[in-house]
């Protein structure tokens, strides 16, 4: 089967969406799928075009056994509304420039919607739309958006245009079914979980032992988007560094937030937070996780309990360390039921503290977790799983489109 996958995020872009894309193509790819991916040129969220990109319509290169075909972006950050609309827009004319260049297409996976079901008519095959968030719900449950607003109706117009478009939609989560089915009219039949998934080669725990000089390290790797309470691990931090000097408190990524971040740390006056300003690849990625001790997910109280699921949650359990899980909705529930971490309501710095000087001093129950986390990845969310699931969809007849 010839899948092609259309992503405006792709690795080296960080965040959930290009891991997202990643993990799918990849795992169509090794459940014997000849995968092909257009994706834009890396500009996440930096707008920093590499220099080999620049100047290009376009640039066909390969990962692995995949062929990706990358696409003219804007040196733009992606940062606020605005810019990431223009974003989107250029990637959807300028994802076309690879027609002539995708051969033969039997099935089309996209998590951009307007590219993608423009390859799936003009190449007269089945298109899964991907959902990997409800941008447009997060937006109110923010409070970024008013939820009366007229710019807002409209957007659900034309996302429920879009998914009705779609042969078969996946979401990343059992928490979007119920919005897709009521608000974007999309028929339960055509509804699929789709797991984000991890790559089980890459992320692994690491076996070497904890030197006894190295700090007690509490981790967050990801973008530094405002669906993250970076405030409440400042404050955690500075709680903790009152009780226990030998815990460090460790934030790497990019994004939006770093100027904000940096000026809490220092109000703050707190020591033992390290904010590392870095893109790192996948592999560079796992291995930081797998050094550290503890793991953190730390989200913003939103509006209403959060439906999604963070892709960095796998990866999380793949390395085998302890979670916690600050947020109300579903990451905290799958945390719980898979026994991989601690669960704190959003915001509660002194609950955050208090969680991470526990596992700190239970050291047997934070291996039984991250053991568990580990296992239940392996049996659950492997990309061969995720791979292996998309295919039987595109193999399974499908309802005809809209």
């Amino acid at each position: 089967m010839n899948v092609l996958v259309v992503a405006q995020y792709f690795p080296p872009d960080i965040g959930g969406a290009a891991t997202r894309a990643y993990n799918l193509a990849k795992g169509l790819s090794l459940n014997g799928c000849s995968v092909a991916v257009i994706a834009g040129f890396p500009h996440y969220p930096h707008g920093n075009i590499p220099a080999e990109y620049r100047w290009k319509p376009f640039k066909v290169e390969w990962m692995g056994n995949m062929r990706v075909i990358r696409t003219f972006m804007p040196p733009i950050k992606s940062v606020g509304f605005f810019r990431r609309l223009v974003l989107m827009g250029v990637f959807a004319v300028s994802a076309l420039f690879a027609l002539p260049f995708v051969g033969k297409v039997d099935a089309v996976w996209a998590s951009s919607w307007v590219p993608g079901y423009v390859y799936s008519k003009a190449k007269r095959c089945p298109l899964a739309l991907n959902v990997d968030d409800l941008t447009l719900e997060d937006l109110v449950d923010l409070e970024l958006l008013d939820e009366n607003a007229f710019v807002l109706r409209i957007a659900k117009r034309v996302y429920r245009h879009f998914l009705c478009k779609g042969d078969v939609v996946t979401p990343i989560s059992l928490g979007y079914f119920e919005i897709l089915e009521k608000t974007y009219l999309v028929q339960p039949s055509r509804i699929h979980l789709v797991r984000g998934g991890v790559d089980l080669s890459v992320f692994k725990p690491n076996v070497s032992k904890r030197e006894p000089e190295k700090k007690f390290v509490v981790l967050y790797s990801g973008g530094f988007s405002v669906a993250y309470d970076f405030d409440a691990v400042f404050k955690a931090a500075k709680i903790v560094e009152a009780i226990d000097d030998d815990v460090e408190f460790v934030v790497q990524g990019a994004g939006e937030l770093l100027s904000s971040m940096r000026s809490s740390v220092s109000k703050l006056n707190v020591k033992n937070v390290k904010i590392v300003n870095k893109i790192l690849s996948r592999a560079d990625v796992a291995e930081l996780l797998s050094q550290a001790d503890v793991l953190i997910l730390s989200l913003v109280e939103f509006d209403k309990p959060y439906r999604g699921m963070s892709s960095k949650l796998y990866e999380y359990q793949a390395v085998g360390k302890p979670i916690i899980s600050c947020s109300r909705g579903l990451p905290s529930v799958y945390v719980k039921e898979t026994n991989s971490g601690l669960v704190v309501y959003p915001g509660d710095a002194e609950a955050l503290a208090k969680a991470v000087l526990e596992l700190k001093e239970n050291p047997a129950v934070a291996r039984v977790m991250g053991e568990s986390g580990r296992k239940y990845v392996e049996n659950e969310a492997s990309i061969e799983a995720v791979g292996l699931r998309m295919k039987k969809i595109f193999e399974t007849p499908l309802p005809t489109s809209a």
